[in-house]
This record gives C-alpha cells, sequence and structure tokens, in this order.
C-alpha cells in the first residue's frame, strides 16, 4: 500500500500547492503523511457523511476539491458541521487532503474538465498568471554543458507548452583567479585562468526554484557556481484561472443551453440574454464572475460558470451570454477528474468516487 504522503506527492506534482491563492487552504488537514493509505475515497465536499462513507470502505484517506477547514478553528465542539466533520475524521483516523485553487490554476485542471466535457477545442487558459515564472543564466564550461542541462530538465525547467528541453546559449570566454584557499576544478591558485564557457539561460516556474538551484549547485564542476535568477514578467499560459475555447461549430442559444444541460448533467441554466449563435466559450469552476471582463475581451459568446449576484449580470450588456450552472454543479465532475488522474498512477490502490450527494442547493423542478 502506499503511503499517503507518496499519493500526495503525486497530487502536488500536477497541482502544486505554490498556485494556490492566498485565501486558500489546499493541503493535509487532518492525520498522517506516513500512514500507509488503506484507500482513498474523492469527493467535491467533506461532510459527516462522506467521513463516514470513507469508514465504510475502509478508505483511510479523503481527498476533496473543497477544504473542509477554510478559515481556521478555534475549537473543536461539535458545534457545527466542520467541526463535528473534523472530530469525526480524527476519530476515526481519517486522513483529509483538499487539492482546492491549485488544481483550478492549472491547465489540465478544473476548467479542462469542463471544456472537454462542453467538446471544447483549441482552448487555453483565460487569465494567464504572471510574475509566477524564473530565468535562470549560468555560465559552464562547454564540455559540461549537458551534463548540467539534463540535470536542470530532470527538475523541469526548460518546458514550455508542448515543449521541453528548451534552452538558448552562446560560446565565450570566462576568466577567474583561484585564491590560496581555492579548490579550483580547473586551474590553479593564484593564477588568472581563461576558459572556453558557454552561457546558458532557461526558464521554469517560480515553485522549481530550490530544486532548480539545488540541481545546478550538483551537477555543476564549479566549487563557486556563476548563476543569476530574474523574475519574469511573462504570462505563464499553463497557469491560471478560467479556460476559453472553440466549439466545433456555432449553434443557436437554444441550442447550447441544451447541449449545456446535457454535457454537464444540469437540471436548469440561469442566464441572460443573448442574440447571437455561441461558438467561443469561456468557463470557470466555482465561483468565476471575477473573470467577466477577460471572458469579455476574449470575444467569448458564452460564460459558464456560477455564483454571479443579481447585478453582476447587468454587466454582460447582450455582449456575451452569461451561463450560472450553480457551484456543485460546475465542479462535480472535478471528481472524476482526480479519478482518472489517480488510476493512471495508482493502478493497484483502492481508488473510490463518493457517493454521496454534497450539494447543499435542491431545485423544485
Amino acid at each position: 500500500m502506499p503511503t499517503i504522503k507518496k499519493i500526495i506527492a503525486e497530487l502536488e506534482k500536477w497541482a502544486p500547492p505554490a498556485l494556490q491563492e492566498s485565501y486558500d487552504n489546499a493541503g493535509l488537514l487532518t492525520g498522517s503523511p506516513d500512514w500507509e493509505a488503506t484507500g482513498a475515497l474523492i469527493t467535491l465536499d467533506v461532510t459527516e457523511e462522506v467521513v463516514q462513507e470513507a469508514v465504510r470502505k475502509n478508505a483511510n484517506l479523503i481527498i476533496a476539491h473543497h477544504p473542509i477547514i477554510f478559515r481556521g478553528l478555534k475549537k473543536l465542539t461539535g458545534s457545527n458541521y466542520v467541526e463535528r466533520t473534523v472530530i469525526a475524521a480524527l476519530k476515526n483516523d481519517v486522513a483529509i487532503y483538499a487539492i482546492h485553487t491549485n488544481l483550478d490554476n492549472v491547465i489540465t485542471g478544473v476548467n479542462r474538465k469542463i471544456a472537454d466535457r462542453l467538446g471544447l477545442g483549441h482552448v487555453k487558459i483565460l487569465d494567464p498568471k504572471k510574475g509566477n515564472l524564473r530565468k535562470l543564466t549560468f555560465f559552464v564550461p562547454v564540455e559540461n554543458t549537458q551534463q548540467v542541462l539534463d540535470a536542470l530538465f530532470e527538475t523541469g525547467a526548460g518546458s514550455i507548452g508542448e515543449y521541453s528541453e528548451c534552452s538558448f546559449r552562446v560560446t565565450g570566454t570566462g576568466t577567474f583567479k583561484p585564491s590560496q584557499k581555492a579548490n579550483p576544478h580547473i586551474g590553479t591558485q593564484l593564477k588568472l585562468e581563461e576558459v572556453r564557457e558557454d552561457r546558458v539561460e532557461l526558464m521554469f516556474p517560480a515553485y522549481l526554484e530550490g530544486a532548480v538551484v539545488a540541481a545546478l549547485k550538483k551537477a555543476h564542476p564549479y566549487e563557486e557556481v556563476a548563476y543569476y535568477l530574474h523574475t519574469l514578467e511573462n504570462q505563464n499560459q499553463e497557469t491560471g484561472a478560467g479556460m476559453i475555447g472553440q466549439l466545433p461549430q456555432p449553434l443557436s442559444v437554444a441550442a447550447f443551453l441544451d447541449h449545456l444541460k446535457f454535457s454537464m448533467n444540469l437540471k436548469v441554466v440561469k442566464h441572460t440574454h443573448f442574440s447571437g449563435t455561441i461558438q467561443t466559450v469561456a468557463v470557470c469552476g466555482g465561483s468565476g464572475s471575477f473573470l467577466l471582463r477577460n471572458a469579455l475581451g476574449d470575444g467569448a459568446d458564452a460564460f459558464v460558470t456560477s455564483d454571479f449576484k443579481y447585478h453582476e449580470f447587468f454587466d454582460a450588456e447582450g455582449r456575451l451570454m452569461i451561463c450560472d450552472i450553480g457551484h456543485y454543479e460546475s465542479e462535480v465532475f472535478t471528481k472524476e477528474l482526480l479519478f482518472e488522474h489517480l488510476s493512471d498512477k495508482f493502478n493497484n490502490f483502492a481508488l473510490n468516487l463518493s457517493e454521496v450527494n454534497t450539494n447543499p442547493v435542491t431545485y423544485h423542478v
């Protein structure tokens, strides 16, 4: 049986915790990472009933999208469902792990699942993040360049979209004079040395900085490695909020709403008036009203999300159709997304999709 730590490592390789929003509380919320996992139960939300289901199914790990502990706990007296749920998990030695906005913010995460269900092609992040890319520049003897690059590529550096092992190099002359206390790989103490070196540049996500610098220093032959790190203002097309893509062909409003209801298993869609056809569609799982301006700016005909306030619907101004499908409904297929990902990594491990409907909202149709 894998340890909980091993399962978490696989999830965080996919959706690094560094990508969660500042207000979030994703991560291991109860239990120990060193426990052996007897099984995992995958759910959107954690409730007392979900914990009971995990116990029945001999799963001591619950993997949820929404963190049950969000704003912190000051006491555990069972006075509300959050406290009772946490108490139940602690009593039954059930670990709870939440993978929330970090999974929202990766290109293969929650919003890609929605886009795939709607059949959208040519998808891209609706609001790419800025400032979370770094550039590494370093200098290395020409004969050692490839061994250092190989070590850096192993950490994930040098990947840009569908391309990996991306770098730039230019060859020149490096000079240095080792002191009497130095232990130079090339040259001798107190003598000026000239070496044919490559100047190498490559990009990487900011959360990999520690691993990248460690790999550089380990693989580099020099006692003192000359390198620079720069924060880039480039948009990171691999991370960010929402997604936008194209339907195979334009649909009338009525046809699109039928398609949306069928694809997302909806009973009802709350939407604004729109007089055109629908082909370019923006999506955001959960509360996505903050992305309306992005959807408009990117020419979306429809924006599928949830939790719009009454007055925010006016902001569409007839330029696109806001489709508020409900928070639970927009994210419930995240369970399938997690199940598919983990099944591919742990094919001899008991993974279960929760059968509990945790939606607190009901409809009378």
